[in-house]
Formats: structure tokens, sequence, C-alpha cells
């Protein structure tokens, strides 16, 4: 086994020398707020998304923020989710004045439990918001045939699955809205940013209204040369508008994603070999009985027994090997339990996995030699804790 000194993080962004020279170039230009490269990157998005409408944010929360205000949820409304994800995914319901139902996962898969959703849905539920759990796509099909028959919006959080398909369609080429995260650790990157994906005209005009403000110009429609600085506000908004410094980086990432999500999904694999002997000791995400590809954005493990997992993490820490426990499931989090009366208990499926849950280094850049350090390490583990 060649020696590994130096530390494996979770995750490391691969920026090329043509996206450093792009960001020289807008430094350069004296133009760095929304512009030009923002509004390239948005089009190259949208052929990227089969010509669907795209806009892009500082970050995916404000474009979950903004795609939610957009459709209409207001306070008092309620919108469906998983307790298993990040916490603004729940956040940004909140926020609105609306309740997060939390529906419990599948254990097997990490991703809610489509089956469970009708019975959550009530007169008061406006939307459904899945979360494409480490890139495994959830059940569309069935999420959106309870969507259809009860007239509800369903907006994806689909920030880890950039790359990611379903039956053979990519995520963010169909559907209703889709919401992409551009955050470091995620599979491209624009540094911070998001970005949403939808049909409506409409909505996206409203989204390109909330991202700054309410006003109906742009910054480029106000002071480029051919601007005008005179504006209306239409309607109040928010300052979550990108630059073009973010879009110059957005926009090589974005050529080069598709490959380096091949590397992605090949390391993944060979994490899942190298654990086949270890069954009695971990379990992985299993594959859904449709069609997929998965994004590789994580590759989570679950330990069987839940009291080593802080033993485990130390230890792999000890060795240079950087992990996460992703995620704590919401419920359990102090404001949703003060503010909408979960508790401990209330989806034993997410808990389960949520006392369990580690994921391991991985990013295109990891070398297959560090890799198999990793996958050592965690062998050895194993081993002195029999």
């Amino acid at each position: 086994m060649q020696k590994v000194e130096k530390f494996l993080p979770l995750s490391r962004p691969m920026i090329s020398k043509e996206t450093i020279d792009e960001v020289i170039k807008v430094l350069e230009s004296g133009w760095l707020a929304t512009g030009p490269l923002t509004q390239k990157f948005e089009k190259a998005l949208s052929n990227y998304y089969a010509d669907r409408k795209s806009a892009c944010f500082t970050s995916a929360t404000a474009g979950l923020h903004a795609s939610l205000m957009a459709i209409g949820v207001e306070p008092g409304d309620e919108v469906i989710t998983t307790p298993l994800t990040f916490v603004c995914t729940a956040n940004v319901i909140a926020m609105l004045g609306a309740r997060p139902v939390f529906v419990d996962i599948n254990r097997d898969t990490f991703n809610i439990d489509a089956d469970r959703i009708e019975e959550a849905c009530s007169d008061i539920t406006k939307a459904i918001m899945p979360v494409h759990y480490a890139g495994l796509p959830v059940d569309l099909d069935k999420i959106y045939e309870i969507a259809k028959r009860r007239n509800l919006r369903v907006v994806e959080d689909a920030a880890h699955a950039v790359g990611s398909y379903y039956k053979g369609k990519k995520i963010g080429t169909f559907g209703d809205i889709q919401v992409f995260s551009f955050h470091p650790i995620k599979n491209m990157t624009s540094g911070e940013g998001g970005c949403v994906i939808l049909d409506s005209e409409q909505e996206a005009h409203i989204l390109g209204l909330q991202r700054f403000h309410g006003i109906d110009r742009s910054i480029w429609d106000r002071f480029s040369k051919n601007g005008s600085c005179y504006y209306d506000v239409v309607m109040p908004g928010f300052k979550s508008n990108m630059s073009d410094i973010q879009a110059a980086i957005g926009l090589h990432q974005l050529l080069e994603v598709d490959n380096l999500n091949k590397q992605r999904r090949h390391l993944a694999n060979r994490y899942r070999e190298a654990f086949l002997d270890l069954s009695d000791k971990l379990t992985m995400q299993s594959n859904p009985n449709y069609e997929f590809i998965h994004s590789g954005h994580l590759f989570p493990i679950c330990l069987r027994d839940a009291s080593l997992r802080d033993k485990f993490m130390s230890f792999l820490k000890e060795h240079n090997i950087g992990t996460t426990p992703y995620y704590t499931p919401l419920h359990l989090f102090t404001y949703y339990q003060k503010e909408f009366g979960y508790k401990k208990g209330d989806f034993p499926e997410a808990e389960y996995v949520g006392e369990r849950i580690v994921c391991l280094p991985l990013y295109p850049a990891l070398q297959e030699y560090e890799q198999d350090y990793v996958i050592d390490m965690i062998k050895k583990f194993f081993k002195k804790s029999i």
C-alpha cells in the first residue's frame, strides 16, 4: 500500500487552469456583479437542461426560497419533505411561515419514502419537496402522480443531483421545478451559488425579481453602456443574485461536470466492491427498483452498530481521513421541536440512519491509492473493534 501523508478531506473541488484564467478576465474587466457572464452561464444551463428556463442565485438555499415564493407558498400552508437532509430544505419552508411536514425515509435508499407521502397530505398541503439524497434519484413517478392528483407543486431539492438520471432522463430536464447547488462540495461549483430550472415563463420572471429587490431591471440593464439607470420596484425581494465571478467558475465547471461525475461513479463502485465483505459491519445506499444513474455526489455508509460511529470517525481522522455524518434528522433539532412539536421517535427510519451514517471521501481528484488507503483503514478499524 502506497503511503498517504496528507489529509484526505471529504471533498475537494477541481478547478482547471482555464477556469482560473476566466476569473482573472472578469476581475480585469471591471464588471464583477451580475452581467454578461451570468447571462451566458444561465444560457449554458438552459442548454444543459433541455432548453428549460434557468435562474442563478447566490446559493441553492436562495433558489429554494424563491421557488416556494414563486409558486405561492404562504403562511399556514404545508410543504412535505424529508427529515434526512441539510437544514436549508426545511428552513426555507419555515421562513415563509409554512409548516414543513416530514415524511420518513426508506432505510435502504435514504430517500423520502414515496409510499408514505399520500397519508401526510392535507387540505392545506401546497407542495412536495423531495431530496435526491447523495445523488440517488427519488421515486419521481410516484411523487408526481400524487402531485397531479392532488393539484400540488413539486420543487425538487436537487442539490446533490447534478448529472443524475431517472429512467433515462437527466434530473432537471423534466418535471416541475428543480434547484441545484454549486457549493464547493458539490459535483460542480461556482464558488458558492445555485440555480433553479423550470418551464414557466411567469415563475422564471418572478425568480428574477426576487433575487434582486423586486427591481424590474437587472444590474446589467441599468449600468451597461446601453442601459438605463431608471427602474421600478414591482414587489419586495432579496439580494441573492449571482455575480460574474461566480458565473466564470460555473461556466467551465459545467463543461467538465459529466466527465467528473464518471470519475465519481468509478470511485463509488470501487468502495462498493471493497465493502462487500463487510456486510456484517456496515450497509451501503441500496439501488431502487427503477432505472437511474447516480451522480456520485456522496458515498454514505451506515454502521450496523451505532455506538461505534464516533470511534470510527475519530479513528479515521487520526489517520488523516475526513468524514462527516450527513445528516442529523431535522426533527431532532431544537427549533423544529419547539416550533412544530416534533420529537424523537417520530421518524424511526430517519433516526436509525441518522445515528449510523458516515460519508467517506469522494471527489474526482481522489487517487486510487488514496482511496485504497481509506478502505484499508476502515477494514483495520473493524478488525480492531472485534
